[in-house]
């Protein structure tokens, strides 16, 4: 099997994830803003392996497998990583909880959608909105400024709760992203709209 360059990017994302982790939890001088560099990095890849791919046509199926797969492992163990180390109890770290439990739950959801609609050869309708890319990029954002201060000091916290606050937001885009998702598939999963079994001619991917 070939890998292309965007899928050697995608591997080095992958790749990253237990950087990060080692970074946000070793007491070093720094560390939260290595564990930041290191997710923005890997965020960076994200959108230069799509970029790169079509702009140069290198694309692949495993390619097309593993972008989404690492884009979700990302988000997933960053929330992970900031739900175990909330700096504070009581309903901030509940809101943090079920903000994460959301958007990880949204993203099992869109993905079992997603290939179950390319089992049925109608993957093309269900497509990436623009609230979905909005919702990208403030999570990113919100997981950029958590990471930087997640720490306990008082001093920290302040920026923390903005972060807290964009995330929800990403929480609140991530359901209505969701519901974009639903509707777009549900004269299928009602049955109005019966697709074509894969091997009536359809290869697209979920």
């Amino acid at each position: 099997m070939h890998i292309n360059l965007p899928t050697w990017l995608t591997l080095f994302r992958v790749g990253l994830l237990p950087v990060m982790v080692a970074a946000f939890y070793l007491p070093f001088p720094g560390h939260n803003i290595t564990a930041a560099i290191v997710f923005i990095l890997a965020a960076f890849t994200d959108w230069l392996d799509g970029y790169l791919a079509r702009r140069m046509n290198l694309t692949s199926a495993f390619g097309a497998f593993l972008d989404p797969v690492a884009d979700k492992l990302m988000v997933a163990v960053t929330l992970f990583l900031l739900v175990q180390s909330h700096p504070t109890a009581g309903w901030s770290g509940i809101v943090m909880a079920i903000t994460a439990a959301i958007i990880v739950g949204r993203e099992i959801s869109v993905s079992a959608l997603r290939e179950w609609m390319a089992e049925i050869g109608m993957s093309a309708t269900v497509k990436v909105a623009l609230v979905g890319k909005l919702k990208t990029v403030m999570q990113m954002v919100a997981l950029v400024v958590l990471i930087v201060q997640h720490e306990k000091e008082a001093s920290a916290l302040r920026l923390y709760h903005i972060g807290e606050a964009l995330l929800v937001i990403a929480g609140v885009l991530t359901i209505w992203s969701g519901l974009y998702y639903l509707r777009a598939a549900w004269p299928m999963l009602r049955g109005d709209v019966t697709g074509r079994k894969p091997d009536e001619g359809d290869t697209s991917s979920p």
